[in-house]
């Protein structure tokens, strides 16, 4: 028995992930700086 699968090109399936994933980590890594920023100006504001 024989199953008819369409395979995707395997590169562009990649390519697409990884620019996902790149772009979520510097996303995430934008946020985190921001947050860390703010608790840095917090505390010197506070002082």
């Amino acid at each position: 028995m024989q199953f008819a699968m369409t395979t995707p090109d395997p590169g562009s399936d990649l390519a697409v992930r990884r620019r996902r994933a790149r772009r979520t980590a510097v996303v995430v890594g934008a946020i985190a700086a921001l947050v860390y920023i703010g608790f840095i100006a917090r505390g010197v504001l506070l002082s």
